[in-house]
């Protein structure tokens, strides 16, 4: 049986907005979108590693171009999305299963648990609105992204 776990879809951004039936939710600067998927058997544990790693993480540029600071280092905010279609299963056939995703109600407290703790570590954190339909656009800084999955500790 395949271990299913938290999915952080990490893009660096020089600027961010996402919007929900027309009205701006979430808007940031330089920093990180964050898409959030949630299976059905994350925890908090899950939740709590992808923050520190999501803080701490060194994929903005020095003063020399290298990759060598974290989103707290460089003063970043994050727009945090919440993206149920990371924990779809497209394995079997042609439409995607998403048996596998968090019930909602505990998907939205996970998803809020995550923006809390990127808050904790002084993270300013924008976001859309759990369970609906958005627009999201940005302008992706490289273009650099990163896939993180809470079962790769």
């Amino acid at each position: 049986m395949d271990i299913l776990t938290m999915i952080a879809v990490l893009q660096r951004v020089s600027s961010a907005r996402v919007a929900v039936d027309g009205e701006v939710t979430g808007s940031i600067k330089q920093g990180l979108v964050i898409l959030l998927g949630v299976h059905q058997n994350d925890t908090e544990e899950d939740s709590t590693f992808l923050i520190e790693k999501t803080a701490t993480l060194r994929i903005f540029n020095d003063e020399g171009g290298k990759m060598n600071l974290s989103i707290q280092d460089v003063g970043g905010s994050a727009l945090v999305v919440s993206q149920f279609t990371l924990a779809g299963d497209w394995r079997k056939g042609r439409r995607p299963s998403f048996i596998n995703a968090a019930q909602p109600d505990e998907g939205c407290r996970l998803y809020e648990h995550y923006m809390a703790g990127l808050r904790a570590h002084d993270i300013p954190v924008e976001s859309g609105l759990f369970g609906a339909m958005m627009k999201v656009e940005l302008v992706n800084d490289g273009p650099v992204t990163f896939v993180l999955d809470s079962k790769e500790r």
